[in-house]
């Protein structure tokens, strides 16, 4: 955690400055950093320890996004993402939001869900009531496998059951539902159920099939709302543009897809940089997309606040945790959370929903005030001249030219190259 996340310039200074303030803003030592080199980071060995038929290990940008103030916090986000403008963008965002207390967030908590799948059940309504009959025998033999879990206050909670109308049949599912406090939960979750599907099974009369986690996290909701200032925006025309643009995404599953994805930007890149399961996450997000009406739908909304200003909100679900999982074993995963300076779960969820929200104010302000295209220019534009060859002297020569003449391609990039350092040997 950091006292200020506003840090005017960062994207002028060199890498190694950029660390040092990032060191000094965060009271880390500077050799936390040093994981960061692509040589320094995840080696092959560690790897090999965490995936299946390791050949090495692939690279990814990882960028600081500032200005986050969060529930009255101050927060340096890391954001691991290849794509451009997506950091920029989230900065930019919540700096917009600073004058008005930035993100506020509530949350239901860390819980999730595993689904036991019973099927050949002779009597599916009967079962469903023999199953809640045992509620508590249930819930204790689940607890029996994380004795660790439960003395840190978590553990199974609650047992749900449905009868499940299918083509192959009648099938009863019963839902265990546990607060993983803060782990992401999966690994604890599939134990329990692994342990209780054979009871379950007898209980019902059937056999037992599936055993797993779901996805769908509806018991671990992350709920961010920030107003974002009208004069930083661009006036009123754009604070109106931007809520017919949300208006157009909650109506229209088609740009309800991209304006989600919006969303998925800067929550996907939070996720990967701490370690956690990106599509763990993505999948409870789209899930969560579509309503109780079956519609695809936006998961953000903006509207007009009484004196103008834009006021966003944005409800997830949000499956990630500090316990476990490559969080604890990629060595940049725990630089990145070192510098956030999270302490539990739902703090990290909150953070990373706030970015969430941040990035697709972005997205919908490039859109509302310039078109996409305009607003990606400039970074687009490094992205080319970088893989046209030009060098940190040049790459600055070769973007002016390449958004003058408003042609931002290779082929472009490459004559202008040539013409620059013609220039320079005449």
């Amino acid at each position: 955690m950091t006292d200020n996340s506003r840090i005017p310039g960062l994207k002028d200074s060199t890498v190694q400055d950029r660390r040092a303030v990032v060191a000094e803003r965060t009271g880390l030592e500077p050799e936390a950093f040093e994981v960061l080199e692509p040589g320094n980071g995840l080696d092959v060995e560690h790897a090999d320890h965490m995936i299946e038929n390791v050949i090495g290990v692939m690279g990814i940008p990882v960028g600081i996004a500032t200005n986050f103030t969060v529930n009255g916090r101050d927060y340096l986000v890391p954001m691991a993402t290849e794509e451009p403008s997506v950091v920029a963008a989230a900065s930019n965002a919540a700096r917009m939001a600073r004058g008005h207390g930035g993100f506020f967030t509530s949350d239901t908590g860390s819980v999730m869900q595993a689904q036991i799948q019973l099927l050949n059940t002779p009597d599916p309504e009967a079962a469903r009531f023999r199953v809640l009959e045992a509620r508590s025998e249930i819930i204790d033999l689940a607890n029996t496998q994380d004795p660790t879990l439960v003395k840190f206050g978590g553990g199974a909670l609650d047992l749900a059951v449905r009868v499940l109308p299918t083509r192959t049949g009648t099938h009863v599912i019963v839902h265990l539902v546990v607060d993983v406090r803060d782990a992401m939960g999966a690994n604890a979750v599939n134990t329990m159920a692994e342990a209780i599907a054979p009871r379950l099974a007898e209980i019902a009369g059937g056999r037992s099939l599936l055993r797993i986690l779901t996805n769908k996290a509806d018991h671990r909701i992350v709920r961010v709302r920030a107003v974002f200032d009208k004069d930083l925006l661009g006036g009123d025309e754009v604070v109106d543009n931007i809520v017919h643009a949300s208006a157009f995404a909650e109506a229209d599953p088609y740009r309800a897809a991209t304006h989600n994805k919006g969303i998925m930007n800067g929550i996907t890149a939070a996720v990967l940089a701490t370690g956690n399961d990106t599509c763990a996450v993505e999948a409870g997000c789209h899930s969560h997309a579509v309503g109780s009406d079956g519609r695809y739908t936006a998961l953000s909304h903006f509207e007009k606040t009484a004196d103008g200003h834009l006021s966003g909100t944005l409800e997830v679900p949000m499956a990630v945790g500090l316990v476990g999982g490559a969080t604890k074993v990629h060595p940049a995963a725990q630089t990145a959370v070192k510098i956030l300076g999270v302490t539990t779960a739902g703090e990290l969820a909150q953070v990373i929903a706030a970015v969430g929200l941040a990035q697709n104010l972005g997205a919908c302000r490039a859109l509302a005030a310039e078109g996409i295209q305009r607003g990606h220019m400039s970074l687009h534009a490094r992205t080319v001249a970088a893989t046209a060859g030009a060098t940190s002297g040049e790459l600055d020569l070769v973007v002016k030219r390449l958004i003058d003449d408003r042609t931002i391609r290779v082929e472009h990039a490459e004559k202008v190259l040539s013409e620059i350092r013609g220039g320079n040997r005449a």
